[in-house]
Order: structure tokens, then sequence, then C-alpha cells
């Protein structure tokens, strides 16, 4: 999917480290969400989910399915 990320507002979690190993998520206007790596800003991609996509994951995150061992 292609998005428009003109005047996106990125926010990064609270709980992020000093190192910036985090992500940054932007909510785009339709309810589209884009994620990127916080270390890499300006030269690496982001990811862009449909307001539907974002909630299954929001699920699947609440559900445990994304636990590291």
């Amino acid at each position: 999917m292609k998005v428009d990320l003109t005047g996106a507002v990125w926010r990064k979690s609270s709980f992020s480290g000093p190192d910036g190993a985090c992500v940054e998520v932007a909510f785009l206007e339709g309810g589209n969400v884009a994620v990127r790596d916080t270390k890499a800003q300006t030269r690496g991609p982001v990811l862009a989910f449909t307001p539907r996509e974002w909630d299954a994951f929001l699920e699947g995150v609440s559900a445990g399915n994304f636990k590291h061992l």
C-alpha cells in the first residue's frame, strides 16, 4: 500500500530506551497506520497498514501471539 506521509506525526513509545531501539507509529488519514524504525527515520522503509490490518495486529499482541521466548 502506498500512503502519503506528508504531515505525519510520528509517536514513539514512552517505554523506548535511550538507544533508540524502538519503532514509531503515525496514524494517518483514512485510519491507515504507518510504522518505521526509530533509528532509520529518514532512510529506512515504512510499513503501512489498513485499519483492519492494524486492529488484527493489536488483537494478536493482546492475545500473546508475538511473545518472544
